[in-house]
């Protein structure tokens, strides 16, 4: 049975069958090839897997190998039925027989033993639905280290070429484990951190090299410059993305059971705006004639001074290493996050334009970086006698007390140090209510990141006496609403509107580093506040949520669309 690829509906179904059969044709039609030509596919998945005698290797539940197929043409973007680029009887063989006293494995579709073949009747561009299953991979009670063997995946089809994929897997080979990294309390933005980076080899057998990845968000960079290093930086598209990595190749024999220690810290530069950025590192078995292949995958720029080394540790403690080694940087500094409002005079039956203004005043940016850039949401309530007439596109209307009706607005995250957005609302006045008001604010609650809590709730005002926009306090504040519209996939701040020149739907800010470093965030105040960052409280009224983190690790939950692929099956 051929599982289809997921069909997602959309504008193509409204166009009725013979429409849609059209545009399945065009799909076709654009990624096709000579008649007598077979269409090439390529079967991807891990080529290699290191099984350790000394853990689980990772969750029993999920196979370490993801098997699909790659077939020419641009993948398929968008809503509607996904045109497939071949369409016809295929098959797909998976033969583990080479793992016989090395590994058990267990295999995808319909299996004999050993060996696995799975069918399908359709491919589409890409790979992403074309998914044909996981493999499982353990070790035995009889697996020793350095036994190994190979799975070999081929296909078959009338009018397909594939290029077959083997998969080597090794037992008890080097197993690197990484120098776990501690939050420096002491360090204030714009200082330098001085990483104590270095692993410690946990399998069974010696590694001939290593390679060494290091990465830093937007607010962190490395001063330091290494001949046996290389380094990329992004600093433009989305900010989540933006940063420096660097690779670093070391070509010594790495043994089994031994700890290592760069010959000297690695320094890691905060930037005055930085709060929260997050340093890491990972070191991985890589044999020096593979090295180059990594470095050659992106555009690296080779590093001018003298050569970083690895020193033999003559003792370590196992508990000081762990697979993963990440950290915050730095965890003082502060923000200002402000809210202005409007006041306007106008008669009945007028239409005028409240223009809200969202500011952070820095010196700190919001780097969102464990929430992978969940959205800042804030409240409008309406004064009496209008009626909104139009609001802008990341604002929604929602009750934002009990029995209070408004609006709530989306802020997408990161934030830059200096982002400045705009949020017109057009105001029709209904009836003439002397110094109406509403309510303009972000939750209520103890940000110790934020600098300044009194500027976090504005007014729109309606022919008010003194035309006065602060308002002071009043009621309202904490709000509900729904799921903010576009939240922040990649990470950019912006709002629709106003001034900026980074991100997107709306963009805020510059990429400058204006501002100076702050002295906010106690002691104790760990992980990663980004106001919609990892932790923390939720605020909930009726079905909306703002979430504002203090812990580093936890992410905030929005309601997200997933996308699964189809794929082929037994």
């Amino acid at each position: 049975m051929t599982q289809q690829a997921n069909r997602r509906l959309g504008p193509l179904r409204a166009l009725g069958l013979v429409a849609a059969t059209s545009l399945v044709a065009a799909g076709a039609a654009g990624t096709a090839h000579a008649a007598d030509a077979p269409l090439p596919v390529t079967i991807t998945g891990e080529d290699r897997v290191d099984l350790s005698l000394h853990s689980d290797n990772g969750d029993p539940s999920e196979p370490q190998v993801d098997l699909r197929l790659n077939a020419p043409g641009e993948p398929f973007e968008g809503d509607g039925v996904i045109p497939p680029v071949f369409t016809g009887d295929y098959t797909i063989r998976i033969d583990a027989s080479g793992l016989a006293g090395v590994a058990e494995v267990k295999l995808p579709c319909r299996a004999d033993g050993p060996v696995a073949v799975c069918s399908g009747s359709e491919l589409y561009a890409g790979e992403r639905y074309n998914r044909v299953g996981g493999i499982r991979l353990d070790v035995t009670g009889d697996s020793e280290a350095g036994d190994f063997g190979s799975i070999t995946v081929t296909g078959e089809g009338e009018g397909l070429e594939f290029t077959p994929l083997t998969i080597d897997v090794l037992v008890g080979g080097p197993e690197f484990l990484n120098r776990a990294l501690s939050v420096p309390d002491d360090l204030r933005a714009g200082g330098t951190y001085a990483a104590p980076v270095g692993l410690r080899n946990a399998g069974s057998m010696p590694a001939e090299g290593a390679v060494l990845r290091f990465r830093g968000s937007r607010g962190v960079s490395f001063p330091d410059s290494y001949g046996n290093c290389a380094y990329a930086e992004v600093t433009t598209g989305p900010l989540l993305r933006q940063g420096t990595e660097a690779i670093c190749v070391f070509p010594d024999r790495i043994d089994a059971g031994t700890a290592y220690a760069l010959a000297e810290p690695l320094k890691v530069k905060t930037a005055d705006f930085a709060l929260h950025d997050v340093f890491t590192y990972s070191f991985t078995a890589v044999a020096p004639d593979e090295a180059a292949a990594l470095r050659a995958a992106k555009d690296y720029r080779p590093g001018t001074g003298g050569d970083l080394t690895l020193t033999k540790l003559p003792s370590a403690n196992p508990a000081d290493y762990s697979r993963y080694a990440d950290v915050d940087l730095p965890v003082r500094n502060t923000y200002d996050l402000e809210l202005t409002g409007s006041s306007q005079a106008a008669a009945a039956g007028d239409t005028v334009t409240a223009e809200i203004r969202f500011r952070n005043n820095g010196p700190a940016w919001i780097s969102a970086q464990r929430s992978g850039g969940e959205p800042i949401g804030f409240t409008v309530a309406v004064p009496e006698g209008a009626t909104v007439t139009k609001a802008p596109e990341r604002c929604g209307e929602n009750t934002i007390a009990e029995g209070v009706k408004g609006y709530l607005c989306w802020v997408n995250t990161p934030l830059l140090e200096d982002a400045e957005l705009d949020f017109p609302f057009e105001l029709r006045v209904d009836r003439v209510v002397e110094g109406a008001k509403g309510k303009v604010a972000l939750p209520e609650w103890d940000n110790p990141f934020d600098s300044d809590h009194a500027n976090n709730s504005a007014w729109i005002v309606l022919n008010g006496s003194d035309g006065a926009t602060d308002g002071g306090t009043g009621d309202g504040g904490t709000s509900g609403g729904s799921t903010p519209p576009g939240s922040g996939e990649e990470g950019d701040s912006g709002a629709n509107g106003s001034s900026g020149t980074n991100g997107t739907n709306g963009t805020s800010g510059t990429n400058g580093t204006n501002g100076t470093s702050g002295d906010g965030a106690g002691d104790g105040a760990g992980g990663g506040l980004a106001l919609t960052g990892a932790g923390g409280v939720t605020l909930v009224g009726g079905a909306a949520l703002l979430a504002l983190g203090l812990g580093a690790g936890v992410v905030v939950l929005l309601r997200r669309r997933a996308r699964q692929g189809g794929g082929v099956t037994a």
